[in-house]
């Protein structure tokens, strides 16, 4: 595949971030929607995503790359602790919108394909990098093993966008599930 022309990579980096936002708040939005966001025509759009399958796949693997990369980041903090629970803390904040790329790829009858499902076992090996670490550095227990922490992340991340906690509620629900991830909580 040859590479793209600058103009036709700008446009469908315009495109996939008008994706994500329109989809990132409802599910069922429109590629039309998305070309009118992007500032490019629906041929546009269908040049770069012959389907709209095609287009929230694209969408849903950057967003798990660039969790992956933010992980990855954090894990080189010095601070280990703080990276963690601020990763854990963006994640749930930013659940809402990936839910809903999430669900308007499963209504389209369609599972992630194999660049999402490898982008999301990235970012969950990132993640468990990010655990090792805070771990390592006293600051969260040594008995939660990374498939319980993940499910609290996951559950979080769910609970918090079914239930439409308020950014204060959130951060009120993730301090109790941070009092029992640290380490000193019944280890």
């Amino acid at each position: 595949m040859r590479p793209l022309r600058a103009d036709a990579r700008d446009n469908r980096e315009r495109i996939l971030t008008a994706a994500e936002d329109v989809f990132g708040r409802s599910p069922n939005a429109s590629t039309d929607e998305v070309a009118k966001l992007a500032e490019v025509g629906i041929a546009t759009v269908f040049r770069h995503f012959p389907t709209k399958v095609e287009l929230l796949e694209a969408v849903l693997t950057q967003r798990l790359e660039r969790l992956r990369d933010r992980a990855l980041e954090l894990a080189d903090s010095d601070d280990a602790g703080p990276a963690f629970f601020g990763f854990f803390s963006q994640v749930v904040a930013e659940s809402a919108s990936k839910l809903a790329i999430a669900e308007a790829l499963s209504a389209s009858g369609t599972v992630a394909g194999d660049e999402a499902k490898a982008a999301g076992q990235g970012m969950r090996e990132a993640f468990g990098a990010l655990l090792d670490r805070a771990q390592q550095a006293g600051a969260v227990r040594r008995d939660a093993a990374f498939p319980e922490v993940y499910a609290l992340l996951v559950g979080a991340s769910r609970g918090a966008t079914a239930t439409g906690l308020e950014s204060d509620a959130r951060d009120r629900m993730l301090a109790l599930l941070y009092d029992g991830l640290r380490a000193g909580a019944g280890s």
